[in-house]
């Protein structure tokens, strides 16, 4: 077993979406390397030469060049400091004044500060934590990485409003950001009081979540996004930083782009300056130059006066509004976005099945699902990019292009008074205990949707003593109908993370619909290759070859589960894709092939893509993660050495990396070292005992070695410890019934069926042990269930 992207433990999940920033530094999906040059358990249909062929031709018609880089004939464009920006642009440098961007990361002092460091205490879980002053600094006296109470001195401050956090600097130059932040509303609000950033657990110095482990270390959760031009400079051989900035907080140049040339072009004469059309600028962030939005007297809905075609200000703000991992440095404004981070899809702990927020994702994604984004709105549209306050207040930023006459009337919202506009169409949720965010997907609130889903709606989040079933019946009263609104994939994603086997048609048509949210289409895509058929083969064929390159590269991650040669000869092209994320994703699902199956070209490009792949993990080395994906990569290429470095690199880094146990166990196997695999196994468990994921490998080196009681003992805690894993219950099937024990075999296969009753495999599974046992009733009910599903042979 190889470890795929699978969280360690329910309590992993929590700490991924409650992470500051960022995703982990995963930038693809490895496939097993046990699997990787062999046949992959899904069954997928032949593919045809001509349907190749036309992969590649579509392929070079679709996609675009990319951008150029910022080093050109006038010279490296270098950054200046916003100081420099103001000498000219006055008015923009005085509005940045006192903004979020502008406070986002100062340097501690009496003027920054806003908490309470007055021999204040603060009490959680047992530690009584002291903030006080001494010498004209700032220090906290709180539990350290052992468990001690120190003293430690805050350097920096991060945020201003709602709250304030405080970053602790190390010798070793890791910066963390302490957990107790300081609440900066109104006392009237309930603020001016520190608080605990997850006040419903105990966090104490063992749990990753402390603010000494790298769940809370500033250089890589945190940095890029509250400072500018950031170089986080991480040393593998020492395990040290030396991050550095150009800016301390979010200057001119975060958004504009480096300005040296800027300014030597403000500088030059007449002549001089219309020779350049660029203005020594990276990057021209006037998609809204001239474009005015009219409004229709009869829809009551505004149309832009020229369509939009690029998405540079969307990108811009992406940087730091979207969630993502990041897999090169040296981002710019004018850079491609996906040149240098890996945006998450609508994936199922960061979204709600109809893309509503779940988990901190920082607006990009959820825009991008609107009918706004579509029609050709950016951030600044509704947005001042440098106060970061909105164009008008209240409602009247939504009456820009929306008629007040007919949508802020009670004709149309049907409340007495009061009614703005995001209540119902940008709901908010409460991060980091005090910070509501609104949902920028601009949606029509979807009531049934909740009666059928569990997702949540608007109307309830006010009348939260109702049901959703109230709110859906009142919905279809006032309005005389039920809202479709713009987003039309909740069901397909709900059935698909169900597991259910009718999702796969579906997947299909949503990933190749145009009428659909890009994001949305990707994240059908990427979950193709659960439900294989000619339907969902046809998808993945498209998807490789789409206009999207979010799209394209969660075709890949799908094609990752096709057989060897279909995967060589479908995604061999995308080596050479002009977007980094996608030729990185290409590298990782080619890893297992062999080198054979390229032609000499495409070699060339796998070496090309690999290095990409190699420089992006690299560029992360400071995550456990990211090492892990690179000893993966390296077995999958047959580098065991080098794999078993990474494997062992990871562990040392944080012993509680469960994927890094069970990836080096799976090496371990591969090389017939069974004693050194369970050696490794035994150490995870050691650790973490809770693991479902060390248990079940456990569970499988010990069927290895032949020691069959002691190996059931193993699988079954791995389903005891992970129910809902229709996988970790079929393994253990099939150990009980070449136990001899059917019976039990079949018991657990019906315990699985009820929460997995499509699982293919686990059917199987069923009918075949019915059959040896000779139990023909139970053998025809499986099969009629197996007949059933979509794609069976008939």
């Amino acid at each position: 077993m190889i470890w795929q992207n699978r969280r360690s433990s329910l309590r992993e999940s929590s700490r991924l979406a409650r992470s500051r920033k960022k995703s982990p530094p995963q930038a693809s999906s490895p496939e097993p390397a046990a699997r990787a040059r062999g046949r992959s358990r899904y069954a997928w249909p032949a593919l045809t030469v001509a349907a190749v062929l036309i992969a590649g031709l579509l392929a070079t018609i679709l996609w675009k060049p990319q951008e150029p880089p910022a080093t050109t004939a006038r010279g490296k464009a270098e950054f200046i400091g916003s100081p420099a920006c103001g000498e000219c642009h006055a008015d923009a440098y005085q509005a940045w004044q006192g903004s979020q961007h502008q406070r986002a990361m100062q340097h501690a002092t009496d003027a920054t500060v806003r908490g309470d460091f007055n021999d204040a205490k603060f009490d959680y879980a047992g530690v009584v934590s002291t903030f006080f002053r001494r010498d004209g600094k700032f220090f906290v006296r709180t539990d350290g990485p052992d468990g001690a109470l120190a003293d430690f001195e805050v350097k920096y401050t991060y945020g201003v409003y709602p709250l304030q956090q405080y970053l602790i600097a190390f010798p070793d130059g890791r910066i963390q950001a302490l957990s107790i932040a300081w609440d900066t509303r109104a006392k009237e609000a309930g603020g001016g009081r520190w608080f605990h950033l997850y006040p419903d657990e105990r966090v104490d110095f063992r749990d990753e979540l402390h603010w000494t482990k790298r769940s809370q270390n500033w250089n890589y959760m945190c940095a890029d996004c509250h400072s500018t031009d950031v170089r986080k400079n991480y040393d593998a051989a020492t395990d040290t930083f030396k991050t550095t900035w150009s800016e301390i907080t979010v200057g001119c140049e975060a958004c504009h782009g480096p300005g040296s040339r800027h300014r030597r072009w403000a500088n030059n004469s007449a002549n001089e300056k219309s020779a350049d059309p660029t203005r020594g600028l990276t990057v021209a962030l006037d998609e809204r130059h001239g474009a005015t939005w009219k409004i229709d007297t009869a829809t009551g809905n505004a149309t832009r006066s020229a369509i939009k075609r690029t998405d540079r200000e969307i990108e811009v703000c992406a940087q730091c509004h979207a969630r993502r991992s990041q897999i090169a440095e040296g981002y710019h404004a004018g850079k491609p976005f996906l040149d240098y981070y890996r945006p998450t899809l609508l994936s199922a702990g960061l979204y709600h099945p109809d893309g509503q927020q779940r988990a901190e994702v920082y607006v990009w994604g959820s825009f991008l699902q609107s009918k706004m984004y579509r029609a050709g709105v950016t951030c600044s549209d509704c947005h001042d990019p440098h106060t970061q306050k909105l164009r008008a207040e209240g409602n009247a930023v939504c009456a820009q292009c929306h008629l007040p006459a007919k949508y802020d009337a009670p004709s149309h919202h049907f409340h007495k008074a009061g009614a703005r506009c995001v209540d119902c169409h940008m709901p908010a949720a409460t991060y980091m205990v005090v910070d509501p965010r609104r949902d920028h997907s601009l949606r029509v609130p979807r009531p049934d949707l909740s009666v059928a889903l569990g997702v949540p709606n608007a109307c309830n989040g006010c009348h939260a003593d109702k049901t959703a079933q109230w709110a859906d019946d009142a919905v279809r009263k006032l309005y005389g109908h039920r809202p479709e609104g713009f987003q039309r994939f909740a069901g397909t994603l709900a059935a698909a993370e169900r597991g259910d086997a009718r999702a796969g048609a579906n997947l299909a048509v949503v990933s190749g619909d145009l009428s659909q949210p890009a994001i949305a289409r990707a994240t059908a895509a990427e979950s193709l290759a659960r439900f294989p058929s000619q339907a969902t083969l046809a998808a993945l064929q498209r998807g490789l070859t789409d206009a999207d390159p979010m799209v394209r590269r969660a075709s890949v991650t799908a094609a990752a589960a096709l057989p060897s040669a279909q995967r060589a000869s479908l995604v061999a092209p995308l080596l050479d894709d002009p977007v980094r994320t996608v030729r990185i994703e290409a590298a990782s699902a080619l890893a297992g092939v062999p080198d054979s199956a390229l032609d000499r070209a495409q070699q060339a490009g796998f070496a090309r893509a690999a290095a990409e792949f190699e420089a992006a993990q690299r560029y992360n080395a400071d995550r456990p993660e990211a090492r892990t994906a690179l000893g993966t990569f390296y077995a999958q290429r047959g580098r065991a050495a080098e794999a078993e470095r990474e494997y062992r690199a990871a562990l040392a880094m944080d012993p509680r990396h469960v994927p890094a146990y069970v990836n080096l166990a799976d090496l371990f196997r591969s090389q017939q070292r069974e004693a050194d695999a369970e050696a490794v196994l035994q150490e995870g468990l050691k650790r973490f005992p809770e693991s479902a994921a060390l248990q079940h490998a456990y569970g499988l080196s010990l069927v290895r070695l032949k020691r069959m009681p002691e190996a059931l003992d193993a699988l079954a805690r791995s389903v005891g410890l992970a129910p809902d894993d229709a996988r970790f219950a079929y393994v253990y099937a099939v150990a009980l019934n070449s136990s001899g024990n059917t019976r039990a075999a079949l018991a657990e296969i019906d315990r699985a069926l009820a929460r997995h009753p499509d699982d293919r495999d686990l059917l199987n599974a069923g009918a075949a042990f019915a059959r040896d046992s000779g139990n023909s009733a139970a053998m025809a009910r499986y099969m009629k269930r197996l007949a059933a599903l979509p794609g069976a042979q008939r």
